[in-house]
């Protein structure tokens, strides 16, 4: 079994067999990245839909896994993690100050 649609890819976090919660999709420049072994996705867990609470889906062996196929991957260059912490750090917290101000 092959991933449809690798640049579609979550994370989840999965409760008692069901998904628990949710993230946006894959960053492709790391995860789909033949410069950055790092943090690359090579397989999925599937499950019965693609939302929160769904089932996920199991085998004699325990999670279903499906793959993402070699083709997936493409040469996305180096990726500074570091730069990336950063700006992810100063967005949240622009976020929460416009949140703040907002109320205020």
């Amino acid at each position: 079994m092959y991933v449809v649609d690798p640049s579609r890819i979550r994370h989840v976090t999965i409760v008692a067999g069901r998904i628990a919660a949710m993230s946006g999709y894959i960053d492709p420049s790391t995860h789909l990245n033949l410069d950055y072994p790092y943090h690359r996705v090579t397989t999925c867990v599937i499950a019965e839909r693609f939302e929160i609470g769904a089932r996920v889906k199991f085998n004699n062996n325990g999670l279903l896994f499906a793959s993402v196929d070699r083709s997936a991957y493409q040469h996305h260059g180096p990726v500074d993690t570091t730069q990336r912490m950063l700006d992810m750090h100063d967005a949240v917290k622009r976020m929460r100050e416009a949140r703040v101000s907002r109320r205020g």
